[in-house]
């Protein structure tokens, strides 16, 4: 059975030994090699020209962040694992879009290391659990901060029900018998839905329904 090639890069002399003491357990994984920051990283891979490199980010010389972007660039046969005391997404989105395969913290159990390190070797991505919770976190916040931008949350059920009626092509009387109230009250929803949208004529109108799915052509 052909063995995962593994390189680990760390500035810590003891973590990197307790690294490779630990995979040396596992039969198809065999550490070919070490480096203690990126720069000396990205020589060893060309030299030995590992399946998995373990990226630590905080290192001297060359951090992991750039490092990885270079590994992406000039040897894409090789799968970079993040491998941090780190585990916000404050540190996750920026390796992960660096080009990182996964993101596994030194807390982790070391099955998840080894898990990480087969399913990067296949193409696979892989996030630790505190990782993967980080960016759920870092998504709601995104979309809860989003919803509260856009300004059709800030509409009314009932002006949502008259918006569709006018982009439907219905008449402020239609929609006054449609929904059983005075056309002066339409014409009211009509005016408060546009000023909170900041819309002020029927195409534009149109043109956001489109664009919102509340209609389709």
């Amino acid at each position: 059975m052909k063995k995962i090639k593994v390189l680990i890069v760390d500035d810590h002399t003891l973590v990197r030994a307790g690294i490779r003491s630990l995979l040396a357990l596992v039969n198809n994984i065999d550490v070919v090699g070490e480096a203690s920051d990126g720069k000396e990283a990205l020589i060893k891979i060309e030299q030995l020209r590992p399946d998995v490199v373990l990226m630590d980010l905080a290192m001297p010389v060359m951090g992991g962040l750039e490092a990885t972007r270079r590994v992406r660039r000039n040897f894409p046969g090789t799968k970079v694992l993040a491998l941090t005391q780190y585990d916000d997404s404050e540190y996750v989105i920026p390796i992960i879009e660096a080009g990182a395969s996964g993101f596994v913290t030194k807390m982790s159990a070391f099955s998840e290391l080894a898990a990480a390190i087969e399913a990067a070797q296949k193409g696979e991505s892989y996030l630790s659990s505190t990782a993967a919770t980080a960016l759920v976190e870092e998504y709601q916040q995104k979309t809860a901060s989003e919803g509260e931008q856009d300004p059709y949350n800030q509409l009314t059920d009932r002006e949502r029900e008259v918006l569709k009626l006018v982009v439907e092509g219905h008449t402020s009387r239609e929609i006054a018998e449609i929904l059983i109230v005075s056309h002066k009250t339409v014409d009211w929803y009509k005016n408060s839905l546009m000023n909170k949208l900041n819309i002020h004529n029927r195409v534009d109108l149109i043109k956001y329904a489109i664009r919102k799915r509340i209609i389709t052509l």
